[in-house]
């Protein structure tokens, strides 16, 4: 039926400019968080929030469902995994979950998210909550709002939660952690009991700026990250930034008196931006030119970062080179006694910077208090308190002030209730897949110790990045492992990972 294929074409052109208007919108987010000007907030908030209100509209216009319906009847349809039925599947996912949510509600979330960023990024530096509070008062009503018009079967978190992982439940995510939670506080027990201690003062040494951000770029240029395509930025809360084919930005931070920070972090977002470039440019602006989920985003983050990154074998490449970049800081110091320090496990208060073992229970910590916040058992003035009591609870430490505690993270001011559970999710899906690369390509641990990381980022492009959304989350880490998602890789892992450091 040559007017279905006709349909087609249309719905994909029409899906491409709105690939095109998110890809703008992108720049000027890009642009907020690293060039704009104070006094520019205000404006700013009303450039996004209009077109924000325009994308939505655009998208969930009866045209678009229209064709979307018009095709589904086709017999373009016949094979489910073409790459016309995976794209129609996924955009009458979108366009249900779009109509749902009036235009108005899109462009006041984008507009309030545009001035609490702000409000947050300034709270955050003088460490005073109250400054931030009524902004996340404003956005957990906004968010609310939202989930009840996008509804959901059992809690209003799982509206929200299905934006960034689909088909994912909080009775789900429920169970996962639980399955983590009392294996990674044993854990961290016996470590904690164990009497080692990392020489974790080599980190906190003078590196200075300037030769952390040349070496930081050596290495992200060196496991893939093309610079032609993409720029390295600074920011208060580290990103990444998809704009579209040839366009891939990352941000970091830099503390010179701490040498992770920037380095761990570049290597985290480089991650992300090693599967952004992976995608397929042709498929730009339908869901074959996008990521599964947040969590299978993650994943890419915490391979390179932690799984790679953090390695004997990585270092074994690379600890000749940070001695040339920082011969001050290193003097005297061994590739044992570095690759130590990088790897060392204790309970620490901020989560971008906590170690591999410690850092889900950030997660948890999170997960519980946006829903308590959302489902409204607890109330935004009380954050701070619940904060430090959960903090204490499962890392048996409390924040000396509100920016090493409630005020450190940026995804609340964005709106972005429902995301913190993808972190672990990522964590899990990394030493899944990374257990099965291992596998498949001999001597992996080989390869990265010899400065190669060609085998490994191609294996990448291959199993996950050049697939878009073709496949869901769950049925991807079938399809690669030949198992369900599972938390023994990780646990695994770390359990390796504390006796080959610890003794335990």
């Amino acid at each position: 039926m040559p007017h279905t294929h006709t349909s087609y074409l249309e719905l994909i052109k029409t899906v491409r400019e709105i690939g095109m208007l998110k890809s703008v919108a992108g720049v000027l987010n890009w642009d907020e968080h690293t060039q704009l000007p104070p006094k520019g907030t205000e404006h700013r908030a009303t450039q996004v929030s209009l077109l924000a209100k325009i994308i939505h509209e655009k998208f969930s216009s009866a045209h678009v469902g229209h064709l979307i319906t018009e095709m589904e009847a086709s017999d373009l349809l016949h094979d489910p995994q073409s790459d016309a039925a995976v794209n129609v599947r996924e955009l009458r996912r979108d366009y249900d979950r779009a109509v749902r949510v009036p235009s108005s509600l899109v462009q006041e979330i984008s507009r309030v998210a545009v001035l609490a960023q702000s409000a947050w990024a300034e709270a955050r530096r003088k460490s005073s909550y109250g400054d931030f509070q009524p902004f996340l008062a404003r956005i957990l009503d906004l968010k609310r709002e939202e989930a009840e018009c996008v509804g959901y079967r059992t809690c209003p978190y799982d509206a929200l939660l299905d934006e960034y992982e689909p088909g994912e439940t909080t009775a789900n995510l429920n169970v996962v952690f639980a399955s983590l939670r009392d294996k990674l506080v044993a854990l961290i027990g016996r470590i904690g009991a164990s009497g080692r201690k990392t020489p974790l003062d080599i980190l906190e040494r003078y590196y200075p700026r300037e030769a952390q951000e040349k070496f930081a770029r050596m290495a992200a240029m060196k496991i893939g990250f093309d610079f032609q395509a993409g720029r390295l930025d600074t920011t208060v809360h580290p990103f990444c930034s998809d704009l579209g084919p040839g366009d891939t930005r990352l941000t970091t931070r830099y503390d010179e008196n701490y040498f992770g920070d920037a380095f761990f972090g570049v290597m985290h977002e480089a991650g992300h931006g090693l599967y952004d470039q992976g995608l397929k440019p042709e498929y730009f602006g339908t869901p074959l030119g996008e990521a599964i989920s947040l969590g299978i985003h993650e994943s890419q983050s915490r391979t390179w970062e932690n799984l790679v990154g953090r390695s004997g074998v990585f270092w074994k490449h690379f600890f000749p080179l940070v001695k040339d970049a920082f011969p001050a800081a290193l003097a005297g110091v061994s590739e044992e006694q570095w690759v130590f320090a990088a790897n060392d496990i204790r309970p620490s208060f901020i989560r971008v910077e906590a170690d591999e073992a410690t850092y889900n229970l950030h997660i948890l910590l999170r997960f519980e208090l946006e829903q308590a916040l959302l489902h409204e058992d607890l109330q935004a003035a009380d954050l701070p308190g619940a904060w430090n009591e959960k903090m204490k609870q499962y890392l048996g430490i409390v924040p000396l002030d509100d920016a090493h505690g409630c005020l450190q993270d940026i995804h609340w001011s964005m709106g972005a209730i429902g995301y913190f559970p993808t972190y672990t999710l990522g964590n899990l899906y990394a030493a899944q897949f990374f257990e099965q690369a291992q596998a498949d390509l001999g001597d992996l641990d080989r390869q990265i110790a010899a400065g190669n990381f060609a085998p490994l980022l191609a294996w990448l492009r291959k199993n996950i990045h050049s697939h878009g959304r073709r496949y869901s989350a769950g049925q991807l880490v079938k399809k690669i492992t030949g198992k369900e998602l599972s938390s023994e890789p990780l646990l695994k892992h770390l359990g390796k990972k504390a006796r080959e450091w610890y003794g335990v």
